[in-house]
């Protein structure tokens, strides 16, 4: 499955009800199941931004989809790179003429 990493900044509500943002990550790991997607890993980090996600989804459809909802909460803002596995990465290059 593809895989997505996203990097994301609370805001300002999100900051001002922090004490549930576990809460909210279960639920947001349930979504993503339900729509056929998984976190692969979840971290909160120091420096520009305040949380990295490994996700796999099915297809680009199934993660934007689920990243517009978690923007339209209000809690996060996402910036998020296509990620392509090294065997990937070497595969497509030795398509390469």
């Amino acid at each position: 499955m593809p895989l997505y990493i996203s990097l994301m900044k609370l805001t300002e509500k999100g900051m001002a009800d922090i004490k549930n943002a576990p809460k909210r990550l279960q639920e947001s790991e349930k979504a993503m199941e339900q729509m056929g997607a998984k976190l692969v890993q979840f971290y909160m980090v120091m420096g520009e931004y305040d949380y990295v996600a490994i996700a796999e989804a099915p297809n680009d459809d199934v993660a934007l989809t689920f990243l517009l909802g978690l923007g339209a909460q209000g809690n996060v803002r996402t910036l998020t790179m296509k990620a392509f596995s090294r065997e990937h990465f070497a595969q497509l290059l030795s398509k390469q003429g």
